[in-house]
């Protein structure tokens, strides 16, 4: 019989891979699917899971290739990826390595919790005013999760660690399918009957199927009417539910809702060990400041001779008294100078001697005023008696002062030449005191005069 040579794993993975890598119809396909457990590294790197309504696969998109992604990929998308199939080493599973990546809409489940999520955030639900504070040092804590997950492990060792003197009550609930609402509302109305602190309600990380759950609207009213306050610790650090919002507390993983819920005892001992220690060493300081004062307050001498000091206040008082009477004189002598200064200034600048000088002022603008005006008078008179001169000699009545007439027809109109009269016509002859009336009996002109 030939001896045996196994495989190893690493050999058996590297054949699969090649396999996968020379398949020509593994290097160029198409996928349709939803993304859930999207994680994008430091480095750029995306990394999540392609599902549909039956099977999911491991998917992967390096910085180089989304960096020039027109959209930012979320959970519960639904998209059109391009890529190749191949096998990643480290682990052995099967993944698409994405080149291209388009988006087909929104998942189902996304679109209902966007959509839930919009609705109680309208109703107040995940107003801050009206979140409760934590107890910091709770007695009894309420922990509603699945008894058997890593969960409630983690809580309940982080508790026993941190403070051991609280008491810690689990109420069993289901986490995880369609029955999960109901038994979690459950949960909470239990934590109510048994007076705990404070609640703490979750589970430890999964898809977004498994934690829907914690997405529910009644749980999220349930934990909204609670009186207790309540810590949400749901999935991983990334994973955001709507109980999250709701909640008095988010906790981004079930171990920091037990860090949040109880204080460090070993810290807090320590607090009240150094606080004891600073408020002995204060009432100390305290009580020697002032067995200090006593001691320098007996020894002083207003404690020793009070009649001498009384003496010497007295004396101090007539010194005081002296020079008060003193700085009054000198203030009011100052105060005299200065009125006489401001009564000479405002003498000065009275409206009486104004009004005085301005009654100068105006009879000396009237004499002026006189003066200009009888000297305009007179060349005005001068000028007119010259023009009436002028006009006396072109006056046609100093013209008939010296025998001349003037004619005019019975149009009224003046007669300067023989044709404007006719025989028989009756002129009117105007002389320097009247005028005559008289009757055209015969026309001469000046050739046969």
């Amino acid at each position: 019989m030939s001896e045996l040579k196994p495989l190893t794993i690493t050999a058996l993975t590297k054949y699969i891979k090649r396999k996968f890598d020379v398949d020509p119809h593994l290097q160029d396909v198409w996928l349709k699917g939803e993304i859930s457990n999207f994680k994008q590294h430091s480095r750029g790197h995306m990394y999540f899971t392609l599902k549909d309504e039956h099977a999911r696969m491991s998917a992967v998109m390096f910085s180089s290739q989304n960096k020039n992604l027109p959209f930012t990929p979320e959970n519960g998308m639904k998209v059109l990826a391009r890529g190749e199939v191949s096998v990643y080493e480290g682990s052995g599973n099967y993944q698409l390595y994405i080149r291209d990546m388009q988006p087909d809409g929104v998942g189902s489940l996304h679109l209902a919790y966007e959509q839930l999520k919009n609705k109680l955030e309208g109703e107040g639900l995940f107003d801050p005013r009206i979140k409760k504070p934590l107890p910091l040092y709770p007695n009894l804590i309420g922990v509603v999760t699945s008894p058997t997950g890593a969960a409630v492990r983690d809580i309940m060792t982080t508790i026993k660690r941190r403070y051991p003197v609280a008491q810690i009550i689990l109420i069993p609930a289901l986490v995880q399918g369609d029955r999960a609402p109901a038994s979690i509302v459950s949960g909470i109305k239990k934590a109510k009957d048994i007076n705990a602190d404070v609640l703490i309600i979750g589970r430890g990380g999964g898809s977004i199927e498994e934690l829907w759950g914690f997405n529910d609207e009644k749980v999220a009213r349930a934990i909204y009417e609670s009186t207790l306050p309540i810590i949400s610790a749901v999935g991983h650090e990334t994973d955001f539910t709507i109980a999250d919002f709701v909640a008095d507390m988010r906790a981004p993983t079930p171990t920091a809702a037990a860090e949040l819920a109880v204080p460090n005892l070993t810290e807090v001992l320590e607090r009240i060990s150094q606080r004891k220690i600073r408020l002995t060493r204060a009432i100390s300081s305290h009580i020697t400041a002032k067995k200090t004062r006593l001691e320098r307050t007996e020894k002083s001498y207003a404690f020793r001779y009070p009649t001498k000091l009384l003496e010497q206040k007295e004396q101090q008082l007539d010194l005081l008294l002296d020079r008060l009477h003193k700085e009054s004189k000198r203030i009011a002598m100052r105060k005299e100078e200065k009125f006489s200064y401001i009564k000479r200034r405002l003498l000065t600048h009275h409206p009486y001697a104004r009004l005085k000088e301005a009654d100068r002022e105006r009879e000396r603008l009237t004499r002026l005023l006189q003066k200009d005006i009888t000297t305009v008078l007179n060349a005005k008179k001068m000028l007119l008696s010259s023009q009436m001169a002028k006009l006396n000699a072109l006056s046609p009545l100093k013209i008939m002062e010296r025998g001349y007439s003037l004619v005019y027809n019975e149009e009224e109109k003046l007669v300067k030449s023989t044709k404007g009269v006719a025989k028989g016509e009756t002129v009117t002859l105007r002389l320097k005191d009247g005028s005559i009336d008289c009757l055209v009996e015969d026309i001469r002109s000046g050739e046969n005069e």
